[in-house]
């Protein structure tokens, strides 16, 4: 019975791929309680809303928080259902520090912490933003997101390297070139990188700006270098999507039942040479 009761509720919290009903039916429903929650955190905000409703959003978190540990622990209790985490001790904390797991932690923690604590640490409130990002668990299209993201891993962060350096050499060139004239701007080097992060961006702000001809020079080159800088990772990102949609679309199960449109033989199985030519 205890064996049963463990593969039903693994099946249903942990493996929503099988298509089982009541898998459907408990996804909907987390889904519903991120999007009330955010709702709800972003009310609030709005102080005369929040005063009517104190005790309403009180209720609605602790609902909330108690659905979502119930989550969590029905997770970590049938992990052990997974061959990759089949040992009692270790699997369960190799499932318990993946990401995705985490942050189902990190977005109940925060409602614990005054509790045990005995203060009411408001920073950690915020922490409930991250019960959004538990929805990416049920959104396809951000599962192609996190696929996209760790197949151009290598090529992404080596963007942000190249950025980086061209961060540090354009506010150094720019410090160099704008000290004199602008002591209180560009006083040092990182007090220039703000200079420097603004027009990489090409966002502009407009509250630094080199006034001699040297940093004006300095400047204009770094705001072509901008562009390209971050033309780079759209391309890269680009083509992953490109690859990551073709990749799912040949595994699909669609493609399996397409049919030889001359042989009428799965496409799966033809071999290229049973189809008549053209003059048959």
């Amino acid at each position: 019975m205890y064996r049963r009761a463990k593969r039903r509720t693994f099946q249903i919290v942990n493996n929503p791929e099988s298509g089982e009903r009541f898998s459907r039916a408990f996804d909907l429903i987390i889904v519903t309680i991120i999007g009330l929650t955010s709702l709800a955190i972003m009310l609030e905000t709005i102080a005369p809303v929040f005063e009517a409703g104190r005790g309403a959003f009180a209720v609605f978190d602790v609902v909330s928080v108690a659905i979502f540990t119930v989550e969590y622990a029905a997770r970590i209790w049938t992990c052990t259902e997974d061959p990759k985490f089949a040992h009692p001790l270790r699997g369960r904390l190799r499932f318990a520090v993946q990401p995705i797991i985490l942050v189902d932690l990190l977005a109940i923690v925060p409602f614990y912490i005054p509790l045990i604590v005995g203060v009411d640490l408001r920073f950690a409130r915020l922490l409930r933003l991250l019960r959004l990002v538990k929805i990416t668990r049920y959104s396809e299209s951000m599962t192609i997101i996190g696929a996209v993201l760790r197949s151009r891993r290598d090529a992404l962060i080596s963007t942000v390297f190249i950025g980086f350096v061209l961060l540090f050499i354009a506010s150094a060139f720019m410090y160099m070139a704008e000290r004199e004239a602008q002591p209180e701007g560009f006083s040092s080097i990182p007090a220039a990188m703000w200079w420097g992060m603004v027009t990489l961006t090409t966002v502009g702000y407009g509250d630094l700006y080199p006034i001699t001809a040297l940093g004006r020079g300095v400047g204009a080159v770094v705001a072509l270098l901008g562009i390209g800088l971050f033309a780079l990772p759209a391309g890269i990102l680009g083509s992953a999507f490109v690859d990551e949609l073709d990749r799912r679309r040949s595994s699909s199960p669609e493609d399996e039942d397409a049919v030889c449109p001359h042989c009428k033989k799965p496409l799966g199985e033809h071999d290229g040479g049973d189809a008549p030519t053209a003059g048959a």
